[in-house]
């Protein structure tokens, strides 16, 4: 029984063995998912996944690619993490009706291999400068250039009709469907999904910083590699309308802080918005000149609010904040997924508007309230007589005892008598019958 026993457990433990050997022998592809714009966030997410599948030993790493477009620098530096890769890169356009726009196509041409899944694009690769408008003549010229010549090594091999279609991306801003790329070999499959691409490229070739490698991608096990909660949180940062949320609020904030000085929270909230809404403009293709009207619309109404104008600079401010707000991200030629939502910046400015608005309401009421301390706030007030000689005595107003006179103008005043107080010297009121 002993040694039955031995037996079972060796060969429980053999087993065991076995399987994670197999596991380990077993081909590895990690798969990450890149939906975004090309932006320094989305290049921290890729060279993340860049070191781990070297440091797992990984197969293949296949970036499931859906963007819009992005930063020309970004674009660049993820092609040269690419192609510095020791594991095979794989970038997929998907799911479907998914996009690899601007930058995106060209990280797309970039990988080892370039696949796409049914009805999705690619294409459209106009450069534009930093500021979202389209370049002059010559500084356009260098930079189509220098984007050319950054994916023609890795085209040209496909052949003379992916290369022509890969430079009309960029100089006429052309775009086309996977099976259109496929047909021009800009690509290289179109797959349903990432199982069956990995199954479709079993045995194909690619070469990797110079060698040439056999995919075996038969039964192999993927792992996802998501992104990150920082990756994910600084790639939200660069959405335009949050952006401008984050500038609204932060300015809003400040302002509120240096009207009512003494706290902290409202200055510590605009500080840290205002941060976060300047590492979003940073990069993305903004008109800095909008920033002159956002400015000037919140001295407008921080004037009305000091100098009333019964709302004519509130109304003012709100204007000159829509126009600075579109100014600012929505200038000609910036790339629609850069441009900040219409609707969201003018309910914006009504909202603030209308804040400051309230305030000025306030302020006014408040210049034409009654005194409520001080001695002229019994200047006008009644009360009665408690005491009374001939020219002087003691009289009630407002719950209190004071000390009293008659003024010259008013008839004889007795006890029981209501006053009228019409002036106050220290602590003695001159009062006449009412």
């Amino acid at each position: 029984m002993k040694q039955i026993r031995v037996f079972l457990f060796a060969f429980t433990i053999f087993a065991l063995f076995s399987q994670v050997q197999a596991r380990a022998n077993q081909p590895l592809a990690v798969v990450m998912t890149a939906d975004g714009p090309i932006m320094p966030p989305m290049l921290e997410y890729i060279q993340r996944g860049v070191e781990t599948a070297e440091r797992r030993n990984a197969e293949v790493l296949v970036i499931e690619l859906n963007t819009p477009g992005g930063s020309i620098d970004t674009m660049l530096e993820i092609i040269k993490t690419i192609r510095a890769s020791d594991v095979p890169v794989i970038v997929y356009v998907a799911p479907k009706n998914a996009m690899a726009g601007s930058a995106g196509a060209m990280i797309t041409m970039a990988g080892h291999i370039a696949a796409m899944a049914p009805e999705t694009s690619i294409g459209a690769s106009s450069p534009i400068n930093s500021s979202g408008e389209n370049l002059n003549t010559t500084a356009e010229k260098k930079t189509k250039e220098i984007t050319k010549a950054a994916i023609r090594d890795y085209v040209k091999p496909r052949g003379p009709k992916a290369l022509a279609l890969a430079e009309s991306m960029i100089d006429d801003a052309v775009a086309v469907t996977a099976s259109e790329a496929l047909e021009v070999g800009l690509i290289d499959f179109v797959a349903d999904d990432t199982e069956d691409l990995l199954q479709v490229i079993d045995g194909f070739k690619v070469t990797v910083n110079g060698e040439t490698r056999i995919l075996h991608t038969k039964n192999i096990e993927t792992e996802p590699l998501a992104m990150s909660f920082i990756e994910q949180f600084l790639l939200l940062l660069t959405d335009p309308n949050i952006a401008f949320l984050l500038l609204a609020i932060g300015v809003q904030a400040v302002l509120i802080e240096i009207s009512s000085p003494g706290g902290w929270v409202a200055g510590f909230l605009g500080a840290v918005c205002l941060t976060l809404a300047v590492y979003g403009m940073g990069v993305l293709s903004i008109n800095w000149f909008g920033l002159v009207f956002l400015l000037m619309a919140f001295v407008l109404f921080i004037l009305d609010i000091k100098a009333p104008t019964h709302g004519a600079l509130t109304a003012a401010g709100v204007a000159s904040f829509i126009i600075g707000a579109l100014v600012l991200f929505n200038s000609p030629g910036a790339p629609a997924f850069q441009r900040v939502s219409v609707p969201l910046v003018i309910a914006t400015g009504i909202f603030i508007g209308g804040l400051f608005f309230v305030m000025l309401i306030f302020v006014l009421r408040a210049q034409h309230a009654e005194i409520q301390t001080g001695r002229e706030r019994l200047l006008g007030k009644t009360g009665i007589v408690k005491m009374f000689s001939a020219e002087a005595g003691q009289v009630q107003v407002e719950a209190e005892l004071w000390s009293a006179e008659k003024s010259a103008e008013s008839e004889p005043i007795r006890k029981g008598d209501t006053i009228e107080v019409v002036e106050v010297r220290g602590l003695r009121l001159i009062v006449k019958k009412k």
